[in-house]
């Protein structure tokens, strides 16, 4: 019997088998977005208040029962030969019809999320640009971006490609109006 010979590692393989063996601090997380390895602290008590009001808003008065996760890993496709990246949004929802995080691997498929919610904290750039365009091409129908520096709130939808077709921004203190399967206004008045 002989040996075969091994294909080397692409370079997109290697940061993948290196990401995927990463161990953090406790509380810190790990991702991987458009080829580059990211690693956030925890967040701080007002990071936590925001994605604590729309987790209340949503089970209140979402007219589809949510699921949710606030740690949930999702493997979503990449662009331009990096590795799949991987992504744990501040918030997922996905129907409780679904049972999509039920029996789930660490790192799960995208498909059936409704809904990704980022806070910004440390690094407001990756979840204005990178992270954005991530969940447009894993087409998660919708990004819920709740940005402290501007004191805004976008609502991305209509994935296609690389990005978003659609989003509205408002202030700090105005409703946002959330399509179906959600169909509420989010209040945004306590967001800070």
């Amino acid at each position: 019997m002989t040996a075969m010979a091994h294909e080397p590692l692409t370079q997109a393989e290697v940061l993948l088998e290196g990401f995927l063996a990463l161990d953090t601090p406790e509380g810190f997380r790990a991702e991987l977005i458009e080829g580059e390895i990211v690693v956030t602290p925890p967040p701080d008590g007002d990071h936590e208040d925001d994605i604590s009001l729309v987790l209340k808003q949503v089970l209140r008065k979402s007219r589809t029962d949510m699921d949710f996760s606030g740690n949930k890993g999702l493997k979503l496709r990449s662009g331009g030969g990096c590795p799949k990246n991987h992504a744990i949004p501040d918030g997922t929802f996905a129907p409780t019809e679904l049972r999509l995080f039920r029996g789930a691997d660490p790192w799960m498929p995208c498909e059936g999320v409704a809904l990704v919610v980022e806070v910004t904290s440390t690094k407001p750039q990756a979840d204005r640009e990178a992270k954005r365009r991530c969940y447009a091409r894993g087409g998660i129908p919708l990004y819920l971006l709740i940005d402290r520096d501007d004191s805004s709130v976008t609502l991305f939808s209509e994935p296609e490609g690389d990005d978003y077709r659609q989003h509205t921004t408002i202030p700090y203190g105005k409703p946002l109006p959330l399509p179906e399967p959600f169909a509420f206004d989010l209040e945004t008045g306590d967001f800070g």
